[in-house]
């Protein structure tokens, strides 16, 4: 499996919900939602037009826009 390289990062969201190494990224489809699995939650990040630059690598911004918690 090959290494890919970040493109993606993750922006907003609660405070107490993804550590900055967690939010830069590699996403295959920069124009789907991303979900991120945290205990009984995910967390959803939608892409935006923005693009940010991160230790030289261009990276597409996905902004927060809410959560669904997992049924039990």
């Amino acid at each position: 499996m090959p290494d890919h390289i970040p493109n993606a990062v993750l922006v907003g969201g609660p405070h107490s919900g993804l550590e900055e190494d967690e939010r830069i990224r590699y996403t295959e489809d920069l124009s789907s939602t991303i979900k991120v699995f945290r205990g009984n939650r995910y967390e959803h990040f939608r892409p935006t037009d923005e693009t940010t630059v991160q230790d030289d690598v261009e990276l597409h911004v996905f902004r927060w826009a809410g959560r669904t918690y997992v049924a039990e």
